[in-house]
């Protein structure tokens, strides 16, 4: 498989074929696996066809996960660019009840989630009681053309991008009971914090949403373990909110771990930790 011409070491079948799904999961010591689209199919463009694509999605998604013997969870998609269409995708979604919520993209052309159309999503979400993802989209900058930095300097900084909107936009304050995760460990933001908190201190403009403290305001949000690194992880346990701490695999991508539980294990998160933190994000 390719993104334009850059190659994704993807074997196809752990993306399309739900039995090969399941006995990797079964392989990585798992349970039950949350799944989403992959991010290149996530529905950025403002153009006809895109609400039949997203039912369609979420139709094949919702019998994937009805079919699992309760082994997979879903994570749907909406149309991004209309408020009103997204709404009643939400609704489709939340009576499913094996899809739990839905997954976004950080940036929508040039914003985030502080203005519309992404905030009103997730007011949506919120109102509806549905879980969030946000999952970076490896977006081409002529700087990050070799050594796939679109991925591994593009996709922590598209992460980080749409955790400063959240905690500097005043969008937390405003939806207090949303659940939003931020993949990858984050991304850059836990190393981030503190020039958000000091900027925060000494500027106007950081503070014109309003908001709580960057430090505060951080613990809002949700976080996959998958930083790579142990050292990572610690940094972002003495950030985050510890019952916001949940497994993320990146399956089936190269960037994935196939034990995803290796990490949090090492760093002392059990897995009753784990699946209880879970549980609440999906609202099981």
């Amino acid at each position: 498989m390719y993104l334009g011409d850059l190659p994704l070491y993807i074997e196809t079948d752990a993306m399309t074929d739900p039995r090969r799904v399941l006995a990797d999961t079964d392989a990585a010591g798992l349970g039950t696996r949350v799944i989403s689209a992959p991010p290149f199919a996530f529905p950025v463009a403002d153009a006809a066809g895109v609400d039949d694509y997203v039912a369609n999605f979420n139709d094949a998604l919702t019998r994937a996960c009805r079919d699992s013997g309760d082994r997979l969870l879903g994570l749907g998609l909406v149309s991004l660019h209309d408020p009103d269409a997204a709404r009643a995708q939400m609704d489709q979604i939340a009576a499913t009840d094996v899809v739990r919520g839905i997954a976004v993209p950080p940036l929508l052309g040039p914003t985030s989630f502080d203005v519309a159309p992404m905030r009103e999503l997730l007011r949506a979400a919120a109102e509806r009681d549905l879980a969030v993802l946000v999952h970076p989209m490896q977006l081409p900058r002529p700087e990050w053309s070799s050594y796939y930095l679109v991925n591994l300097i593009g996709n922590p900084v598209e992460t980080a991008t749409a955790a400063a909107s959240l905690v500097l936009g005043g969008v937390l304050e405003e939806l207090p009971d949303l659940r939003i995760c931020m993949l990858h460990g984050g991304g850059c933001a836990p190393a981030l914090v503190g020039r958000w908190q000091h900027g925060w201190e000494k500027r106007a403009d950081v503070r014109s949403a309003e908001t709580r403290s960057p430090r505060e305001g951080f613990a809002g949000l949700w976080f996959d373990t998958l930083t790579h690194d142990a050292a990572a992880l610690e940094l972002l346990r003495a950030h985050a909110d510890p019952s916001h701490l949940m497994c993320g695999s990146d399956y089936p991508f190269d960037m994935g771990l196939p034990q995803p539980l290796e990490l949090p294990h090492a760093a002392g998160i059990d897995d009753a930790t784990l699946e209880r933190n879970a549980r609440r994000f999906l609202g099981l």
